[in-house]
């Protein structure tokens, strides 16, 4: 079963950039699109960026669009997400959902991701 753990939030001033990470295990990671999502206080659930099992494609949703750069190291079973150039929009709770693609190197739908982490607190702020 996929189990995912985010970390690397924390305050940063507006500007600033964070790289978060997401570490899975449980499951043969290389079979698995990553997703990131993040939930801003008091708003729903929204889609960040999304890889490929072997990271051959990328997608990214409207927040943080041109300022986000998603990637990944199977070898560490690590998917990161870049944040630059920070705004007080940006402050919400990060997280990370899997998709199972098996062998096949595709990007699934925002909708398909699933086995939430926990997440991680980013904080925008002078």
């Amino acid at each position: 079963q996929l189990q995912l753990v985010e970390s690397g939030g924390g305050l940063v001033q507006p500007g600033g950039s964070l790289t978060l990470s997401c570490v899975a295990s449980g499951v043969t990671f290389e079979h698995y699109a990553i997703g990131w999502f993040r939930r801003a206080p008091g708003k729903e659930r929204r889609p960040v960026a999304r890889i490929a099992s072997k990271g051959s494609s990328v997608f990214y949703g409207e927040p943080g669009k041109g300022r986000t750069i998603i990637s990944r190291d199977n070898a560490k079973n690590t998917v990161y997400l870049q944040i630059n150039g920070l705004k007080a929009e940006d402050t919400a709770v990060y997280y990370c959902a899997g998709a199972r693609t098996g062998v096949s190197d595709f990007v699934p739908e925002w909708r398909v991701f699933g086995s939430w982490g926990q997440g991680t607190q980013v904080d925008v702020s002078s």
